[in-house]
């Protein structure tokens, strides 16, 4: 039996459905005699590094000798020198999304995550900067144009990755034998939605179920 220690985190206080997705997702992870001794939930953005839930997390672990549990590895933290430092802390530590990783791995995935976090700040002052050569006044309106250009970026590339991700699932519980509207279910339990924001249907599970594996045929 593994006694774990669940973390959560969400950046901002009304995604609820994100913390019941990693929720699931970690209690499909445990096995038979496996245990939750406890929850630390964090609200705050995943670029930041003193957070003082994850530290109670931690110190709870290492005091008692538990396993820190988080669903998926992006919910730790966008900095990899922060995971990096985590790891060399030697606080036993699995990812549910993960769970046959190992230090490179995780290391590995921590550098990617910081990469594509860096990535979309580039493109964003890059963008400003050609709006700035063209004569657009950045001033007090920066913020604004900013705020738009790099929330489209990221509303097309999480679209994207949680397409992706719920792509995943639906092929591997389709394997399992559930039917589409069972799928369906569970992935809005889960708090995924379309690409465009829609809860799935069941029609909408079998129409991409039936595309993915023409391509994979």
């Amino acid at each position: 039996m593994t006694k774990f220690i669940l973390y959560t985190r969400t950046s901002t206080a009304d995604q609820s459905n994100g913390i019941v997705a990693q929720r699931n997702s970690a209690n499909r992870f445990l096995k038979d005699d496996d245990i939750i001794i406890k929850e630390y939930t964090e609200k705050e953005s995943g670029r930041k590094t003193d957070r003082i839930e994850l530290a109670q997390a931690i110190n709870d672990c290492l005091k008692n000798g538990y396993t820190l549990l988080i669903a998926r590895l992006d919910r730790l933290s966008r900095n990899a020198k922060f995971t990096l430092e985590l790891m060399e802390s030697k606080v036993d530590f699995v990812c549910a999304d993960m769970p046959n990783a190992n230090n490179l791995t995780i290391g590995i995935m921590a550098l990617l995550a910081q990469s594509e976090a860096e990535r979309i700040s580039s493109n964003t002052k890059k963008a400003l900067a050609v709006l700035k050569s063209k004569g657009v006044k950045l001033g007090t309106n920066n913020l604004t144009i900013e705020g738009g250009l790099k929330g489209g970026r990221i509303r097309k590339e999480q679209a994207q990755r949680v397409n992706h991700q719920a792509t995943k699932i639906i092929l591997r519980l389709r394997k399992e034998g559930m039917t589409f509207k069972a799928i369906a279910d569970e992935l809005n339990t889960d708090g995924y939605t379309t690409s465009n924001g829609y809860n799935f249907m069941e029609q909408t599970v079998s129409r991409l179920y039936k595309r993915t594996i023409k391509k994979v045929a």
